[in-house]
């Protein structure tokens, strides 16, 4: 019963492209639990478009891998939204690595799909100077066989020793021709950012711009604040104070702000512009100006429904979520009850991976850790100097299941990354491990 209105309330998407784009694909769109998706897997491009064609009629948006192919499915005239993968500089900087390490690197490079500004910019940053940088100038949807032609050239005039190509297609032909090249892949972002865009195209989606969101705010260790203050004066100006904050906070959503009395205050605003403020259900702006300026954290329990009802009792439960975590976090729940959190709650996430943790990076690389693993690990650890996780903790980390994290956890040890730091004592229950990332305190 509750699968049927689970899969009632998703979203059908088409994903269309190569067994290894799809499989990446595949294992992202897990973040996305409103998408049921449906997968084609093709050898050739020419078949894709056949393929999206067909799944245009089950499916409320389409999801293709690359430009041409998107150009050729629009050129069909499919009924609903389509969507590609973009292969942006990030992609560039993975395969750049790549090359470096496994001594590719030696002469002049070419490199197509992107831009010659993007390219330069990105050897600029990591500090890697070429006297033959050529980048193919043509549309990205070019045909492979013209991009496959331009790396052979600069390969045979001797001005390129590696090919960057952002079609898997052409680095499979560059490699049964002998010929050094990288695939530019498109990194995890930018195939959340695709999703994103996907999920705001599909008519469910517009429908749900309108739909009521509850929010309730509670304000941390209200009691020790207020203990602090010398008078009444104090205490009544702080209030006022959080109270003015909240009201031009919840002004930027285009809501209504009441307080519930002390340390509590609820919110409405709409689905559509709550999703844009906070970037796709990252990031709480608020939370940062909060601390800055009166030092205080805030947790908060955000609840969708279909009634106002019950987008206020998923609020609570939220809330609930948020205090159980230990306060200064976000959570969702959403009217299928499916969770979604911790959001940031000060600046969004920066990038923490950079050319200097090119050695980090293969040692967690080569025990089976994910790059975007990698950089909430060292995110947690930059912020709050973090190292030690309990199984719970680390899968709100890396936002998986407990079991997910704990077989992690399990693989991670075998390969040097993971020791037990000790034992963790709970009121009921048996004793939890303390695991420690030892390798992050070399870095």
């Amino acid at each position: 019963m509750f699968e049927e209105k689970q899969e009632a309330t998703q979203i059908k998407i088409g994903i269309v492209g190569t067994s290894a784009m799809v499989a990446k694909v595949m294992k992202v769109i897990e973040w996305f639990p409103t998408f049921l998706p449906v997968a084609r897997m093709v050898e050739s491009e020419q078949a894709s478009s056949f393929l999206a064609e067909e799944l245009a009629d089950q499916v409320e948006v389409l999801l293709v891998s690359g430009a041409r192919q998107h150009r050729q499915v629009k050129e069909r005239g499919v009924a609903v939204p389509v969507h590609y993968i973009p292969v942006t500089d990030a992609a560039l900087y993975g395969a750049l690595f790549r090359a470096y390490r496994s001594g590719k690197l030696v002469g002049g490079i070419s490199v197509d799909t992107l831009t010659k500004t993007m390219v330069m910019r990105a050897l600029q940053d990591l500090d890697l100077q070429y006297a033959d940088v050529a980048v193919y100038d043509g549309p990205n949807y070019s045909h492979p066989d013209k991009l496959e032609a331009f790396h052979k050239q600069l390969a045979a005039e001797g001005k390129s020793a590696v090919a960057f190509t952002g079609v898997e297609e052409v680095a499979e032909a560059l490699t049964r021709s002998s010929l050094a090249n990288e695939w530019m892949v498109p990194s995890e972002q930018d195939i959340v950012v695709t999703l994103e865009r996907a999920l705001l195209s599909t008519a469910s989606r517009r429908d749900k711009e309108s739909q009521i969101v509850v929010g309730v705010i509670n304000v941390d260790n209200f009691n020790s604040l207020v203990m602090k203050r010398e008078n009444e004066h104090e205490i009544q100006k702080l209030k006022l104070d959080i109270h003015r904050m909240l009201l031009e906070y919840v002004e930027s959503l285009d809501g209504y702000l009441t307080s519930l009395g002390g340390d509590e205050f609820l919110f409405f605003t709409t689905r559509g512009v709550f999703e844009r403020e906070t970037g796709g259900y990252k990031t709480i702006p608020l939370a940062k100006d909060a601390k800055k300026t009166y030092g205080i954290t805030l947790s908060l329990g955000i609840g969708f429904g279909m009634t106002g009802n019950e987008a206020g009792t998923n609020a609570r439960k939220a809330l609930r979520r948020a205090k159980e975590a230990g306060g200064n976090v976000c959570f969702i729940v959403r009217e299928d009850q499916t969770l979604i959190g911790p959001l940031e709650m000060a600046e969004p996430m920066q990038a923490v991976l950079s050319p200097t943790h090119a050695e980090l990076i293969k040692q967690a690389e080569d025990a089976g850790m994910t790059s975007s693993y990698l950089s909430k690990l060292l995110h947690q650890m930059s912020r709050y100097g973090r190292t030690d996780y309990n199984v719970h903790e680390l899968a709100s980390v890396l936002q998986i299941t407990d079991r997910s994290a704990h077989r992690l956890l399990l693989l991670w040890m075998d390969n040097g990354l993971v020791d037990i730091a000790g034992i963790e004592k709970v009121a009921k229950g048996r004793p939890r491990q303390i695991f420690r990332f030892s390798f992050l305190l070399n870095k």
